[in-house]
């Protein structure tokens, strides 16, 4: 491990800032900037050694692999936290414009994916396969699919996220909507027994790491779009009649009645999603 390394790694055991999935996060981006450093050829001896040129170059390797400005956004954050704990918090612009990256916008592109079960068939373990379903019939999180455990979460009509296993500590309901969706769940009991979906012998994030690659190596280059997919399924199930992103009627052009019955779904959708805002909806719905 490089002096680096060590030093990121004392910096996040040792700052309990944010919630418990907030600090492995940090713990996880810490680890990627000083791989990805490495790779562009600094090697950095201190935390504080830390230059203006080092972000920079990161954020313009992150652009040329295509990264969301969202993913970059949350990268930035991290760096930000690191620089301001050894006190060089000025080698970061205050603005991320000032570095290239532009302000997020709600795209009109649909970007729901539905699922391709020839490349879940790719995977390499019924685990892995299983997150993947997870994450198309629930519209759950990678995290949440990984640490999903059905004997704690089936509730017979519904699942049941622990706190733990969710971004923000937000825990959270989603009923079980179909047969398939049961059969699925009765599936991953099969699996797991008792435990999650993570290997007994190994930790979540070895796991993960494990899950990216695997996925992107059977040809999965946007699992978040399974999420997107699930809420316009949901609101097309609940209303009715397609969202906006689907190709519906937008809001504003629906009678009043519609209008309410559209606010109240919109609302569930944001809960099951674990947002709780209504707001947030229009990235997946339009």
């Amino acid at each position: 491990m490089s002096a680096l390394a060590r030093e990121l790694k004392f910096i996040a055991f040792h700052n309990k800032d944010g919630s418990y999935t907030t600090q492995r996060n940090r713990i996880d981006m810490f680890e990627l900037f000083d791989r990805q450093l490495k790779e562009m050829g600094f090697n950095l001896p201190s935390a504080r050694s830390l230059k203006p040129k080092h972000p920079k170059k990161l954020v313009e390797r992150w652009q040329a692999e295509g990264l969301s400005t969202g993913t970059i956004k949350n990268r930035m954050s991290g760096l930000r936290y690191w620089a301001g704990k050894v006190n060089k918090a000025s080698v970061i612009p205050r603005d991320n414009e000032e570095l290239g990256i532009e302000e997020r916008k709600s795209c009109a592109e649909n970007k729901a994916k539905t699922l391709d079960m020839a490349k879940v068939g790719n995977l390499p373990c019924k685990r892995m396969q299983q997150a993947t379903r997870l994450m198309s019939a629930f519209g759950l999180r990678m995290e949440e699919a990984l640490k999903f455990n059905p004997s704690l979460a089936d509730k017979g009509n519904k699942i049941a996220l622990k706190a733990s296993w969710c971004k923000g500590g937000r825990s959270r309901d989603i009923p079980v909507h179909t047969k398939k969706h049961r059969a699925l769940l009765n599936e991953v009991k099969e699996t797991v027994g008792n435990g999650s979906l993570i290997p007994d012998d190994q930790k979540y994030i070895t796991f993960r790491k494990a899950f990216e690659y695997q996925t992107l190596k059977a040809g999965f280059s946007n699992l978040h779009g399974l999420r997107h997919n699930f809420a316009q399924w949901r609101y097309k199930q609940l209303t009715g009649w397609k969202s906006p992103k689907a190709g519906g009627t937008p809001a504003r052009y629906l009678k009043a009645a519609q209008r309410e019955i559209d606010r109240d779904v919109r609302l569930q959708i944001s809960q099951e999603l674990g947002h709780n805002r209504i707001e947030i909806t229009k990235i997946y719905l339009g």
